[in-house]
């Protein structure tokens, strides 16, 4: 069986700080067809911490701590094959978008092995105050009370600035799409499915029948 990962595949990043809004547009992405939206916080969060590999995560996510780079990418390795063999993700005909990986600059030198991405969709909003308030307000929604804290907060904008912001700088201009992420979801989402309609990569995918 020739694995998912041979060859490399079209991708979009959703990039943008805590708050932004990247999973929820991406979340919403992944329904259409021609698009598999690929979490990757909801994939450690779903992890059998029973088993070695689940082990290994919890050493780092309980301390609040970065998973590493070569853990990471096993895990989305893994996933990835598991989800193409069940049929979920149609790799020959889906765009994925990544949500919540690549972390860092070398982890998005990692997936150039596997993945071309095409675009990268970044969520901007300068209003920080902005996105703590829906940080909070998400947080205490789904219960996660310690999630709501100030300085817990205050942290992930510091991780994000330290270590993921700098992907920008990554990726050639021509492959980067600013979004205003203050503008409500459905706008956002409007001015991503524009900029979408006209890449190559979509009127080829949308031409399939399957």
């Amino acid at each position: 069986m020739t694995n998912a990962l041979d060859e490399k595949r079209p991708a979009f990043l959703m990039l943008g700080a805590p708050g932004s809004g990247k999973g929820t547009q991406g979340k919403v992405l992944g329904a259409i067809p021609r698009f598999y939206h690929f979490a990757c916080g909801d994939v450690f969060r779903s992890l059998d911490t029973r088993t070695e590999l689940g082990q290994r995560f919890l050493e780092y996510s309980s301390k609040g701590e970065l998973v590493p780079d070569e853990l990471t990418m096993e895990l989305w390795k893994d996933k990835i094959d598991q989800l193409v063999a069940a049929g979920f993700y149609k790799s020959d005909i889906d765009i994925l978008v990544l949500d919540g990986i690549p972390r860092n600059v070398r982890q998005a030198k990692m997936l150039c092995e596997y993945l071309e991405v095409v675009q990268v969709f970044h969520l901007s909003c300068p209003d920080r105050e902005e996105l703590v308030r829906r940080m909070r307000k998400r947080a205490l929604k789904d219960n996660r009370i310690d999630d709501a804290k100030e300085d817990v907060i205050r942290k992930r904008f510091d991780t994000y600035e330290e270590e993921t912001k700098p992907i920008l700088e990554f990726y050639p201009d021509d492959v980067i799409c600013e979004l205003n992420a203050a503008q409500t979801p459905v706008k956002v989402f409007y001015d991503m499915i524009e900029r979408i309609l006209e890449l190559d990569v979509y009127k080829d995918r949308s031409k399939i029948v399957a």
